[in-house]
């Protein structure tokens, strides 16, 4: 019996941050509905911070003047469903820090299936009963606000 492993689909993921230390999620309807980080899966030839900054503007209309890209935070690994396929996604997360005001969804080019934005404050996230991916998303912006990036990025739970 052979098992086959999903093929890998590589994805860039912001964790927002603005000027009030609020968290910046996107909500879907899908899987029960979610609200999730920014960001996708890398285009041909492309590497992570690059792709950090695109998603940021076909999603949300931020011009990439308006953020400061900052060091990874994480990656996570998770096998999934994308457009019917399984796929083994490997997700970097990078710190980028841009004004609130910079959001402009009318500008946004591919906004995909996303139902809203919303800033969420820390107490937000902690005590929300809603899905939110990463799991573990409040601890690791406490850690970067109290110590700032970690020297290797932390590995998440799927």
């Amino acid at each position: 019996m052979t098992i086959s492993t999903p093929p890998l689909r590589k994805a860039a993921r912001a964790v927002v941050l603005d000027d009030e230390e609020r968290i910046l999620l996107l909500r879907y309807d899908e899987n029960g509905g979610f609200w999730a980080t920014p960001g996708g899966s890398l285009e041909d030839g492309e590497d992570h911070a690059t792709a950090v900054l695109r998603e940021l503007r076909e999603e949300l209309g931020i011009d990439e003047e308006a953020v400061e890209l900052g060091a990874q935070l994480a990656e996570r690994s998770k096998d999934h469903l994308v457009g019917g396929r399984e796929v083994r996604q490997v997700e970097k997360y990078f710190l980028t820090r841009t004004p609130a005001a910079s959001v402009d969804p009318a500008g946004a080019t591919q906004p995909d299936n996303i139902r809203e934005h919303r800033w969420w404050t820390l107490a937000d996230l902690r005590t929300t009963t809603d899905t939110v991916y990463p799991l573990g998303l409040a601890d690791l912006v406490t850690e970067v606000l109290e110590h700032g990036a970690p020297v290797r990025p932390v590995v998440l739970a799927e």
